[in-house]
């Protein structure tokens, strides 16, 4: 009893962070129909802001709470930054082009971002690029033991805690803000057609800018979460992190925010069943074996629609 427990704990510490990454492939396909590739690569851009962040606050700040706060504030603002950037400069001018020409090029951005972070390139003390090696990301939140039940059987840690009080409220503010705010109901004017919505006034490419903004600071946050969790941080995270995610927003019907939420929970916790259960290696074949179950028996995802479309 104990030891499930512990892997529900477990698995739903780890469901957060891929919901928080997959709610930034879920909104930005609801408004561009685009599998926007390059987000899990955002999310080790965020890390890595993070971790010069932690390097330059010092000793000092490290495990306090404005020390974390504005390692998370500052990742998450900078990141926000870098996906407008990304979407003016290289989706924006291929949005009337066909869907094939801008996948190809998320694709493009992704290699761009894992590879190119594996430069290392310094300007006198000052390291631009971090090169290829793992890095310890620094302890912004010691851990800390918080309940031990049955004699150590279940053991729930700090970091457990703030990484889901922190993936809730960033979601609860996210479902908040698109369906409770005029900026959210633009936004799902512009999922439903953008042409028509621009007609009616409302300003597409700030929405759609907005949109990518959004879904990069999940994603930077969902990154700070994850090294803090994993501790060892390097420039390939963000392709299976990303992958994961991807699939976790189909699982629950891409383009459906509850959904994605769902999803990434349902397959942290398989994840965690997985390896409690049976060997570690299976781990990521499970996430692929799910979403090929999906597509097989439920293609629209389990909270998605099927949609017949005109030919």
């Amino acid at each position: 009893m104990y030891e499930f427990i512990q892997h529900v704990i477990n698995g739903l510490a780890a469901g957060t962070i891929y919901a928080l990454v997959a709610l930034g492939y879920t909104m930005v396909y609801g408004v561009l129909k685009l599998i926007n590739f390059a987000h899990g690569d955002v999310m080790m851009v965020g890390v890595y802001i993070g971790y010069a962040v932690a390097f330059l606050l010092g000793r000092e700040y490290l495990g306090t709470v404005s020390g974390a706060l504005l390692v998370f504030a500052i990742s998450m603002a900078a990141c926000a930054a870098f996906g407008f950037f990304v979407e003016r400069f290289a989706y924006r001018p291929l949005r009337d082009k066909p869907r094939l020409t801008a996948l190809i090029t998320a694709i493009g951005i992704s290699f761009a971002l894992s590879y190119g972070f594996q430069l290392d390139f310094s300007v006198g003390d000052v390291t631009l690029l971090p090169g290829a090696a793992s890095r310890r990301f620094p302890s912004i939140i010691p851990p800390r033991e918080w309940l031990v039940l049955g004699d150590a059987d279940v053991i729930i840690w700090n970091w457990q805690v703030l990484s889901f009080a922190i993936a809730v409220g960033l979601m609860g503010a996210l479902q908040y803000l698109v369906f409770r705010t005029r900026f959210g109901k633009a936004m799902r004017a512009v999922s439903h057609d953008h042409r028509v919505a621009g007609l009616l006034g409302i300003p597409v490419d700030t929405i759609i800018a907005g949109t990518f903004m959004l879904g990069s600071a999940l994603a930077a946050g969902a990154g700070i979460l994850y090294a803090i969790k994993d501790k060892s941080i390097q420039p390939l995270m963000g392709v299976m992190v990303g992958l994961k995610a991807f699939v976790a927003a189909v699982i629950g019907g891409i383009g459906n925010l509850p959904g994605a939420v769902v999803g990434a929970l349902l397959l942290g916790l398989c994840e965690e069943f997985i390896v409690g259960y049976t060997a570690s290696s299976w781990r990521d074949a499970v996430a692929f074996g799910f979403l090929i179950a999906v597509l097989l028996f439920r293609p629209e995802g389990l909270f998605g629609r099927a949609q017949a479309e005109k030919v």
